[in-house]
């Protein structure tokens, strides 16, 4: 797959405006100040052996530059470009993560145990944010049920909470950011088990830049951006819906659900349409995000306008 380089991509492919913005400033401060960007890549300079996987969209990828440097990780910064430039502190290595809760295999995983219980593909995915903009990305990981299987869910086991990296020494408070932390996600157990659940850990061909959730994170891509969790360290199989950051914060806004639904607008903005990075004008959002052949099923008989 071809990758364009940052100099090779001109501004007129980047919309909407304040992603041409980031850009246009992320290129101007390499000389002096792109050390933070480059240190929060470094570790995308080792390549991730994939088998092309199941599912992936034709569509055209989205610039590496863009998905790289436009970003929601409030850990370092709640502007779109600040991730970028504050994420090269997250220390990736060596990593765990701790699988509880109901299942028959409690147990405490590092990184390498994790990446080598099943084979790594990569998956063309569309991606949606609740803000209204979309990117396409190339990811490379496993599905979740992989993992699942392995910890061995107990009867008890209805759902599945993730939890982020939280530390305090160099990540944002919670009153600078505005969010409760560590930030914490959940799945419904028949959801974590769908074969597009995946269980992430590079993109482009590359490990994970830190500011896009290395050295592992979740993506869900028939849901809205912020339920495909990073920089996971714990997941926990419980019995009752677990709780969940942003609908912590504003249950009005966030549910747990969070399916792509442009039939159900967020409170301050139209759902309908969404902006790719990369690309001028505006598309139709599609129900689920155009996986609904694969998810609808899981479903049936929800009023999705309750359950948003």
């Amino acid at each position: 797959m071809l990758v364009k380089r940052g100099a090779d991509i001109p501004y007129s492919e980047v919309t909407p405006k304040t992603a041409y913005l980031n850009r246009r400033r992320f290129l101007a401060a390499v000389p002096a100040a792109g050390a933070a960007f480059f240190n929060a890549r470094a570790s995308a300079a080792a390549k991730l052996a994939a088998r092309k996987g199941p599912f992936s969209t034709d569509e055209k990828p989205t610039p590496f530059i863009d998905v790289a440097s436009y970003n929601n990780f409030y850990e370092f910064g709640t502007g779109k470009d600040e991730p970028s430039k504050s994420a090269g502190r997250l220390k990736t290595s060596p990593w765990s993560i701790a699988v509880e809760g109901a299942v028959a295999k409690p147990t405490v995983f590092d990184l390498d145990a994790v990446m080598k219980m099943a084979p790594l593909e990569e998956r063309i995915y569309r991606h949606r944010c609740v803000e209204a903009w979309s990117i396409v990305v190339p990811w490379i990981g496993f599905p979740l049920n992989a993992l699942i299987k392995a910890a061995a869910p107990t009867a008890k086991a209805k759902f599945v909470a993730f939890q982020s990296l939280y530390d305090s020494r160099y990540m944002l408070s919670e009153r600078a950011a505005g969010i409760a932390f560590p930030y914490v996600e959940g799945l419904r157990m028949d959801e974590a088990m769908h074969p597009l659940a995946l269980l992430c850990f590079g993109m482009y061909g590359q490990v994970l830049p830190n500011q896009d959730g290395a050295p592992v994170r979740l993506v869900v891509p028939w849901k809205y951006g912020f339920k495909s969790i990073k920089s996971i360290v714990k997941i926990k199989f419980v019995e009752k819906e677990p709780p969940t950051t942003w609908n912590l914060a504003n249950a009005r806004e966030y549910g747990f659900y969070s399916n792509v639904n442009p039939t159900v607008d967020h409170p301050r903005w139209s759902q309908a349409t969404e902006r790719r990075l990369g690309e001028f004008g505006k598309r139709k959002t599609l129900m689920f995000n155009g996986y609904g052949d694969q998810v609808a099923s899981l479903y049936t008989g929800m009023d999705l306008r309750k359950n948003y």
